[in-house]
């Protein structure tokens, strides 16, 4: 992902693809595609690995862009542009597309959008390789929330968002048959009493689909709540990233660990994690390294 606004002499940001060695994991750039909008902030391969998802920040727009035989990108087919806006001037103008996944059934996908306060609803049809709106189906969210990022529950039909600009994290059901979605809770991601500023960036549900995982920026922490069969969220620990503006954060394949990635403190905090409560313990494990603001595992090679 490059987050830039002019590329070629277009505005619009791009997307790189890198082979990945399979003994060493180190990585060889193959080439690029333009993201179609400016300010590229998140990406997604849809759960067919036939198609990328990108969210373009400035503007607004999502865009699709499918996969070659070599791993390489061929040029967007579908381009969407967002609409609406939101009650915080200087963040909320205008919309801004900030995270598009595929929905577990690779039928739809969602797309958060921070400047809009909405969660937009598209088909997705593979064939075609488009995204089509579905009229009636978006999460409407609180005025002046700014959704961010989303994540799906593994066995339920909700859908989880962290909010950015009002520090909470809402529980919308997923009606999987029309593509809807419905607003069903809302809590806060920080401890009771807690005033200073604060934006929630990053958020996970372990594989086991009983404890959700929001990070805080400002508070520096990750807020780990219980899920209900409901999917009622209760607050059960908010525990500190030792590090500043913890904008991502990664469960490995085993789910014992988790890492955060510090970026304006320029590190990589790792805790264990309790299998059965969720909860995390810091174990003094730091990686130095300038600004890390994402994190992925790499599958074992087959």
């Amino acid at each position: 992902m490059n987050e830039i606004d002019k590329y070629n002499n277009r505005a619009t940001g791009a997307v790189s693809t890198f082979a990945i060695a399979r003994d060493t994991g180190a990585l060889t750039r193959q080439g690029e595609q333009p993201s179609e909008g400016g300010a590229p902030c998140y990406l997604s391969v849809d759960r067919s690995g036939r198609i990328v998802l990108v969210a373009n920040y400035d503007g607004g727009s999502v865009a699709l862009l499918p996969i070659q035989p070599d791993g390489t990108l061929a040029p967007a087919t579908s381009v969407v542009k967002h609409t609406g806006n939101g009650p915080i001037a200087d963040r909320q103008s205008e919309p801004h597309a900030h995270c598009i996944i595929a929905d577990p059934t690779n039928r739809f996908a969602l797309a958060a959008d921070l400047g809009a306060d909405r969660v937009f609803v598209y088909r997705l049809d593979l064939d075609s390789k488009s995204l089509h709106h579905i009229e009636g189906g978006d999460g409407v969210m609180r005025a002046g929330a700014g959704p961010r990022h989303i994540t799906f529950h593994p066995t339920l039909p909700l859908v989880f968002v962290a909010n950015e600009l009002d520090s909470t994290v809402a529980t919308l059901r997923f009606d999987s048959e029309r593509g809807t979605l419905s607003p069903v809770y809302t809590n806060s991601t920080l401890p009771v009493g807690w005033t200073g500023t604060n934006y929630p960036a990053d958020i996970h549900v372990a594989p086991s689909g009983r404890t959700l995982y929001v990070s805080n920026r400002g508070h520096n922490s990750i807020a780990v709540f219980s899920i209900a069969a409901t999917g009622a969220l209760t607050l059960d620990q908010v525990v500190s990233t030792d590090g500043d503006w913890p904008r991502n954060f990664s469960l490995d394949p085993t789910g014992r660990w988790l890492l955060v990635a510090n970026q304006k403190s320029n590190s990589i905090i790792v805790f264990g994690r309790d299998q059965e409560s969720g909860k995390l313990t810091p174990t003094r494990q730091r990686i130095s390294l300038p600004s890390p603001v994402c994190l992925r595992f790499r599958a074992h090679a087959a």
